[in-house]
Order: structure tokens, then sequence, then C-alpha cells
């Protein structure tokens, strides 16, 4: 547990890089194979025991603290809101121990102490935690109290991680990424495996790391000759890898599930390809008519582990097809795009069954001509244009320059500050998470929450605001006078029963503080139900 520690503390305390890498470097040099196997679980965003083991939950860990250390409830809460993280929070609470206990592995506390007590009663679960509280240094105590809060995060991406795994072992960055998909079990085996040179029985039925495209800050004419860019729509559904090898199929999506069943349709048209292949797309349902169905239609496929024939004949999946990663066991992503959607579009244009379709190309004269497509997107359902380079390979991960994103301009509103609560970690003392209401008659009702947009320079001045201009408490949020309009950007607006106002917006953000404009104008909930799909 203290080399942990100590690692966690070298990425925490350093913005740098390289820093970052060569501490990974050196763990995972050093560790002994079963923490190392550990701690790449946990640095690759994983939780101990998976998401639905229960070690403790955040009332429980503020109860016990309180308990052992003596201290009322009102200030272990009234601490967490000051310091804004529950771990640190609670291992400032209690003093180190006055003498060293025997060191325990990270290995060892996981599956030796927390793994066993996972999903018991609350007493097992309270007799180890308090244990640990009473038996490590902050360092390790604030760490420990990290694995139970699953809130590691600590300024390290997987792909960082991959890349000192890379550095480490010389084996290609692009396959320790595509050994890493999927489930996977911490153990000295599977590092083993993970960093071998040689291959492994595993890589033949995993997925392949998806190239992802990055959003256009430029003029599209700055890309040069469109004749070299393939245009297609940017569609709004879940991008999907559809493997068939050896005649079985499995369905991977980009956040790394299989999909295996839930869309049973698709899985019985990709029976009929011609030839085994690993296909890039994105699923959507589509009904009749010329667009697909909006976003939500899909997620309540989404959770469905075995859709009836209610659900498929309401919401039929099609595949829109990108990109060809692997053709009868080759792979094809070094070959340049034009070549592989060649090839793909000879392979699902033998098909019969639609529901596997190309991804139509989108044809512009100009960069011009362009632009009034992108501007016809969200008519037709597609949240805007993909560019990508005819002669790109298929890399992994966000490579800017080959690959572009060029969305539509964001939907708009104007909202009112109706409540406001601090941040965690970093601002835990500032108040930097809004919620804004529009106009219902004479009512505001809440429509969206926002955390980003503003400068520092704002952001300090609307907490001043705030502290000042407090009506209510419940506990840590505020709600406050109705005078601060803001414009909120969104990407979509769909109505929705779980909402009290009926509709619910995708990805809200504030664009603007409306100090110009006061708040009986701000817009009135049915002018944002007239934005619905």
């Amino acid at each position: 547990m203290k080399r942990f520690a100590t690692l966690y503390q070298r990425l925490d305390r350093s913005t740098a890089t390289l820093d970052k890498r060569a501490a990974l470097v050196a763990y995972f040099r050093e560790a002994p194979a079963r923490d190392a196997a550990w701690a790449l679980w946990l640095l690759a965003g994983n939780k101990i025991g998976g998401a639905r083991a229960r070690l403790a939950g955040s009332r429980e860990l503020r109860t016990w603290i309180a308990e052992v250390s003596g201290t009322p409830d009102w200030l272990v809460d009234a601490s967490y809101d000051q310091v804004g993280d529950l771990a640190e929070t609670l291992a400032l609470l209690l003093d180190d121990p006055h003498e060293a206990a025997e060191e325990m592995s990270l290995a060892d506390w996981i599956e030796s102490r927390l793994l066993p007590v996972a999903n018991s009663s609350e007493l097992e679960r309270r007799d180890v935690v308090v244990e640990a509280w009473y038996t490590l240094p902050f360092a390790e105590r604030f760490l420990f109290n990290k694995l139970l809060t699953g809130a590691l995060r600590v300024g390290v991406s997987r792909g960082l991680v991959q890349q000192a795994l890379a550095e480490l072992s010389g084996v290609d960055i692009a396959l320790i990424a595509q050994r890493m998909l999927g489930a996977w079990t911490p153990s000295p085996d599977f590092l083993a495996g993970l960093l071998s040179p040689d291959a492994q029985p595993g890589d033949t039925a995993s997925p392949f790391p998806f190239f992802l495209a990055s959003p256009l800050e430029q003029p599209a004419d700055a890309l040069g000759d469109i004749r070299e860019w393939l245009l297609e729509w940017k569609w709004d559904g879940i991008r999907l890898q559809l493997i068939r090898r050896n005649g079985e199929v499995a369905l991977w999506s980009r956040g790394e599930e299989r999909l295996d069943g839930r869309f049973p349709e698709i899985e019985a048209a990709a029976q009929a390809l011609p030839e085994d292949a690993v296909i890039d797309g994105e699923l959507l349902v589509w009904t009749d008519g010329d667009a697909p169905q909006p976003f939500t239609a899909l997620q309540t496929r989404i959770q469905r582990l075995k859709p009836g024939a209610k659900t498929l004949a309401q919401t039929p999946a099609r595949l829109l097809v990108y990109d060809l990663l692997e053709l009868a066991g080759e792979d094809m992503r070094r070959l340049p795009l034009a070549e592989r959607r060649a090839h793909v579009a000879g392979l699902v244009g033998r098909l019969d069954d639609r529901r596997i379709a190309l991804s139509p190309e989108v044809v512009a004269q100009d960069w011009a001509d362009a632009a009034m497509l992108r501007h016809e997107a969200r008519a037709r359902g597609v949240e805007g244009l993909m560019l990508k380079r005819r002669s790109s390979v298929y890399q992994h991960g966000r490579k800017r320059g080959d690959w572009w994103k060029w969305k539509v301009d964001p939907l708009t509103i104007d909202a009112v500050l109706i409540y406001a609560q601090a941040g965690h970690g970093r601002r835990s003392t500032l108040h930097t998470d809004y919620t804004f209401g529009v106009w219902d008659g004479e009512a505001l009702v809440p429509v969206a929450k926002a955390y980003s947009g503003l400068s520092d320079a704002e952001i300090l001045e609307l907490d001043r605001w705030i502290r000042q201009h407090t009506r209510e408490r419940f506990g840590p949020v505020r709600s406050v006078a109705a005078e601060q309009v803001f414009e909120l950007a969104f990407e979509a607006v769909n109505l929705s029963k779980r909402h009290k106002s009926g509709v619910a917006v995708r990805f809200p953000r504030i664009l603007r503080w409306r100090k110009d404009k006061p708040p009986h104008e701000a817009d009135q909930l049915d002018t944002l139900k007239a934005l619905t799909r």
C-alpha cells in the first residue's frame, strides 16, 4: 500500500505529463506483479469488485468517522463541505497511529480485507474500514479512503498509463490498448500477457481501440482541397464495433461494453456477411422515413438485455457502417481510408438485409457547399458533418489531423440561475455547480444543470454574488435570488416524463453571463419545448 500511496502522491502533485509517465514506468517496473495488476485496474478507472460491489456508502463512512473520531455529525458534514473531498475529510479527522502497523501490500488489502466483506453486513464492512483507519498513516489512509469512495481521480488518463506500459515493455501501444478493452481480471497472469511481445490467446477475440475525431476549431477551407476529404453525416447514436470471427458475432460499444443480446437483429444480419470482418459504425434506431429516431429512442434499448418482440418492432436498430478494420482475419487499419471504404462497401453491399448498411458519403463541390449542407444537419436528425482524410490510416484514440467532427451550432436559451452548490476537490470552496430555470407562467422551472463555461474571474465574481444573495439552504445547495441570466448551449431537447419541466436537454453548458438582460426576459418553457424533436 505504501508504494502505491507514494505513486499517487507523485502523480497528484505533478502537472507535467512526462513526469507522470516516468512515475508510472518506475512503479510498474518495481512493484510486485499482484500490486501492479491492481494498480493498473484502479488507474484504468475501475472499482474494487466492480460496479455492484458495495464496500461503504458515503453516509455510512460519515457515520463511522463520527463515531470513531468523536466528531459530531454536523461537524463531519461541515468539514466535508469545506474540504470538498470525502476521502481527504475522513483521513483528516483521525490522528496517525502511535505505532507503525505491519505493512500490507495493495493486493493484500484488496484481496484479503476488502473483497471478502464486499456486500456483507454493515458491521463486517465497518470493522474492516475502521481497522484500516486506526492502523494506516495519513498518506495510505487517504488512499485507502479513495479506494472506498471509488474516486481515484489523479490526473492520469488510460492513454497515459498505456504509454507508460508501452515504454516499459516495448510492446506497441495499440496492442496494449486493444488487450485492455473489455472485461479483464487484475492478476499477474493478465499483466504478463498484456506486456508480452508474443501473441496472446485473447488477441483474436478482442475489439480494436476506436479512432476518435477531434472538434473542428478552424475554418473548414483551411483543410485544403475538399476532394482529399470524405464527408459523412455525424450520426447521433452509439459508436459500435461489430466483430464476426469464426462465425461468432460480438457487439462492442465505444464504452468497452459488450452489447450481445441487446440488438439481436444486428447480430442476425451480421451472420449473413459473406466474410468474417470487424466493422466500425454507428448504431441507431431507425423506423420509417429519411432520418433516424432521437437518441432517447436508442436509450430504451440499451438497458434491455433481451428485448421482446414489441420493443424490437417499435425501436428497430440499424448499423450504419463507417469503416473496415479487419477482413477475413487480415488487419486493414494501415490501409488508406479510401481503400478500406471500398472494401467495406463491397462487403455490406452484398447483404440483402439493410439493417447493416454503408453510411452514405455526403457530396459537396467545395467547402461553402459543405457549410450549406451542414446547416441542414439538425433537420436530418444528425449532429453535423464528419470530415475524414481519404488517405488516413485507422489510428487509436483522439489523434488530431485526419478525422474532424464539424458539428452544427448548438441550440441556445436564456435561463435564470436558481440554485448553486460548491464544487469538489480544488473547487470545494467555490460555488461552481449551477441549476438554471426558465419561465412557466409566473414560476421558474428547473431545466438544466451546468458546470462549465465561465472564466475563473467570473466564477469568483459569481461566488461572491451567490453568498450575498442566498435565500435558503438545503444542505450544500443554496437557493438564490432569481436575478442572474445566463445563455446556455445544448445539443438537443427531448420530451421527458422523468423531469418536472417535461423536457431534458443534452450536454448543457454556459455560453455567457447575460448581465445585460433582466430575469423577466429569460426564455419560456414553451420556447424550449418547441425545440424538441
